[in-house]
């Protein structure tokens, strides 16, 4: 059963006050909104005021989104957070833009609630892991395709890859990977969804993915790394049978795909733009075309997207170093990147158009992102409409890691609701 909220009031820019009412009464879960004001300091010494409201907006429950979304990539939020906004900020049709797609959360749940879609991501790994889910082929044509393509064979082995996979499965992946790239300017759908598929069982912590046990699937650990971690668990590869462990994913992840969802993202996906620019400069996204852009920035340095995605890089034939990602330390650094991504995301809005820019916990709570996105949207003739504070109970990422809730990591979802000024 998927994930439904109390009936949204949906509105155009006009009619945000509604929304600030929804909030505020809002007890889907149990318990009232917490209501409080922000008060962020300007660069030109004024304040000003931002409503806040905390509740549990969207539930905690792992797998309760359409199975679609069951990839996993690093810092991605659920998909429960753009919905929110999506069905409140847009109505069908309207067009929906992700300037950081990531594992495409956002594209592929607007798509689901029938907007038109545009992602972007500077990483080309982006694209391969959104795309084939608008256009997913059934299990009957997988199967078929994935037995005509023989694993038996590898021209080449990265021996190295002997520390996360058993030498069989090592000539199953290498063999597959090569199929994919003698074919990377003509792929089909099948092939893409494939593709995809195999880039998300690459390396886990259970059975169901090609590796030895290492850490959880949204990042790989260096070859060096994996080496310790196979030393401390006395473990060794066991054999993975790649072709059955994709089969079996492809029926997880249609699992709730009837034929008319089928129908409807076939129609998105024919609209559908995905750009691979910086996002601060989308020169492909036309100006003033966007209704509701919903995102999820860098948070400074606190994920290094290049090393988690190193080996999914090579099996689609990327060199990670070489994609220009931002790792920004510096706050100061930061914020001027994220102005000149206001900018830009002024440009391509929609007059009264909306930005849904989260931005999570850093530093155990000592820099509040959410003050310095206010400060930057500002500056690019944004007005903060409010921030809404969604507070997890449970987190699947703090358990998997063996750390207290509330403790490491990011325990709520902090988002700055923006408007295009005039």
């Amino acid at each position: 059963m998927l994930f439904e909220l109390n009936k949204p009031m949906r509105l155009r820019g006009g009619d945000i006050d509604r929304v600030h009412r929804e909030l505020g009464v809002f007890e889907t879960f149990g318990r009232p909104t917490v209501i409080t004001n922000t008060t962020v300091e300007l660069e030109n010494n004024s304040d000003i005021v931002v409503p806040t409201y905390t509740n549990e907006f969207w539930t905690s429950r792992q797998r309760a989104a359409h199975s679609l979304h069951e990839i996993s990539y690093r810092a991605c939020f659920k998909p429960q957070l753009p919905r929110f906004f999506i069905e409140r900020l847009t109505k069908k049709d309207d067009l929906v833009y992700d300037p950081f797609m990531g594992r495409g959360t956002t594209i592929l749940e607007a798509a689901l609630l029938g907007r038109r879609v545009i992602g972007n991501d500077i990483n080309p790994l982006s694209r391969v892991l959104v795309e084939p889910r608008l256009s997913p082929p059934s299990a009957i044509q997988v199967k078929k395709r994935i037995d005509e393509i023989d694993l038996t064979r590898a021209n080449e082995l990265r021996e190295d890859l002997m520390v996360f996979y058993h030498p069989d499965t090592l000539v199953e992946i290498c063999a597959l990977r090569e199929y994919l790239l003698e074919r990377a300017n003509y792929l089909d759908d099948t092939d893409k969804w494939i593709q995809m598929v195999a880039l998300n069982r690459l390396t886990g912590h259970s059975p169901g993915f090609f590796s030895v046990y290492t850490l959880p699937p949204n990042q790989a650990v260096s070859v060096e790394s994996q080496k310790k971690i196979n030393e401390t668990r006395r473990q060794t590869p066991p054999r993975r049978n790649v072709k059955e462990i994709i089969l079996k994913k492809t029926r997880t992840l249609l699992a709730d795909l009837d034929p008319a969802m089928r129908d409807k993202l076939g129609r998105i996906r024919a609209s559908a733009k995905f750009t691979c620019e910086d996002s601060e400069a989308t020169l492909e996204i036309e100006s003033s075309s966007v209704d509701l852009a919903i995102t999820s920035p860098p948070f400074l340095d606190i994920v290094n997207y290049a090393a988690d995605n190193w080996l999914r890089c090579w099996f689609i034939g990327i060199n990670a170093n070489r994609v220009n990602l931002s790792i920004i330390p510096k706050v100061e650094d930061w914020q001027r990147k994220m102005t000149r991504v206001f900018f830009e995301l002024h440009r391509v809005l929609k007059p009264e158009g909306f930005v849904a820019f989260e931005v999570g916990e850093v530093r155990n709570g000592k820099v509040l992102l959410e003050e310095i996105v206010i400060r930057a949207a500002r500056q690019a003739a944004f007005d903060a409409e409010l921030i809404l504070i969604n507070s997890q109970t449970f987190t699947k990422t703090a358990n998997a890691w063996g750390v207290s809730n509330n403790s490491k990591g990011t325990n709520t979802n902090r988002i700055v609701l923006l408007k295009k000024a005039d």
